[in-house]
């Protein structure tokens, strides 16, 4: 690519953003376009905001330059133009898809109005346009019903809580985070829950949102029983932004679909971040987004050699509540196989959980909850998959050895 073609990059957010930094700073032209209002922001950092502990400019991202405002609309992949919504017309010589995801709107009855929209009282939770207004609407002892319990939902929750409401946490699986933690983890977040005031229904499958005059009343669950809610918070997941895309003619499956260069079945245009699929894998986590945007900027710049070849992610989540913070960490495969090595160490007092997962001498998994101190060496044993030692106990050096954060 020469330098004087320039990269356009629809989406603001984490991905968005870092690529556009690493471009700026490397001289090449580069226009970054924004839907939101708001300055670029950190989507992980939203629940903070709900809680009151961060004011919304704490979590502003550094941008290179003041993004460009607007809803693209569509893509002439034949001019290598992009259309905004008010008609400006942006040519690009390559094009990046960070169009991030949306939040699942799970099929219940009564939850949109005729309007197609969300009754009153009732929020997604996933930008910060959606964290602002619920708190605003939030009041020490409002009812609030959060429905999904994977890491949106208890984080919302937990926030909610922190904020003096009275939460009911509703999961339609057996157990919270159950797609990220084992059952053992899973009780140990509950606990810490209900220890803050939160209610918490697992096994629990909502089927109504009921209204009065517009306004969200109740929330009705499958077995007939109802709960009173002045508030309720969507916390179902996110589904790759895949629209521009699709009506471009691009490859989509779940996600756009890339190549180790990032590149779409088109080659003048890329996706990183969340909306973009590679090797089958939709990551939808921060640390992959990073490092998918560092990769293409230095392939954009000429690197023939850089190439991105999947993320072996760790999920982290802080928990910050009046007292100490609850922190844990999941990767990789955290239920075992038959024949592989588990080792658990548990403290019910302390309320901690370190589990390890171990398969023909490698580390493929583990879970910690209350106590992070070995997660630093966890992390690059894991992530580096070679061979643990074969004496000195391993598998208890791990997981009792203080590796850093």
């Amino acid at each position: 690519m020469t330098s004087n073609e320039r990269v356009v990059v629809i989406g603001s957010g984490l991905a968005g953003v870092r690529l556009a930094r690493r471009l700026g700073e490397l001289g090449l032209p580069v226009t970054l376009i924004g839907e939101e209002e708001h300055p670029p922001y950190n989507r992980v950092l939203l629940a903070e905001v709900l809680a009151g502990r961060y004011r919304p400019e704490v979590i502003a991202l550094p941008a290179p330059a003041e993004p460009v405002r607007g809803r693209v609309t569509g893509i002439d992949r034949a001019a290598r133009t992009v259309t905004r919504a008010d008609g400006t017309v942006t040519g690009y010589g390559r094009l990046v898809l960070a169009t991030g995801s949306n939040p699942v709107l799970p099929p219940l009855r009564g939850l949109f109005t005729a309007g197609r929209e969300l009754p009153g009282g009732v929020h997604a939770f996933r930008t910060l346009d959606d964290c602002l207004n619920l708190s605003a609407a939030v009041r020490p002892g409002t009812r609030t019903v959060v429905i999904g319990g994977g890491l949106l939902g208890v984080s919302a929750a937990r926030a909610l809580a922190a904020r003096g409401a009275q939460v009911v946490l509703a999961q339609q699986a057996e157990r919270l985070m159950e797609r990220r933690l084992d059952p053992a983890a899973s009780a140990l977040v509950e606990r810490y829950l209900t220890g803050l005031g939160v209610e918490v229904h697992t096994e629990c499958r909502v089927r109504d949102v009921r209204s009065v005059g517009g306004t969200v009343r109740s929330v009705e669950l499958a077995d007939g029983y109802a709960l009173d809610a002045d508030l309720v918070v969507l916390a179902c997941g996110v589904r790759p932004r895949t629209g521009l895309a699709r009506a471009a003619g691009l490859d989509v499956d779940r996600g756009v679909v890339v190549d180790d260069r990032l590149r779409t079945s088109d080659p003048h245009i890329h996706a990183v971040g969340d909306c973009a699929q590679h090797a089958g894998t939709v990551y939808g986590l921060a640390a992959p987004a990073l490092e998918q945007a560092d990769t293409l900027a230095a392939l954009l710049a000429g690197d023939t050699r850089a190439r991105y070849t999947g993320t072996r992610s760790l999920t982290r989540l802080t928990l910050a509540g009046a007292e100490d913070p609850f922190d844990l960490a999941a990767f990789g495969e955290t239920d075992g196989r038959p024949g592989d090595d588990v080792v658990r160490l548990a403290d019910a007092t302390r309320g901690t959980y370190r589990k390890v997962v171990v398969r023909e001498d490698r580390l493929v998994g583990g879970v910690l909850v209350g106590d992070l101190g070995t997660v630093g060496a966890l992390a690059r044993a894991w992530e580096g998959a070679e061979p643990l030692p074969s004496a000195g106990g391993p598998l208890l050096h791990l997981l009792t050895t203080d590796g850093g954060c």
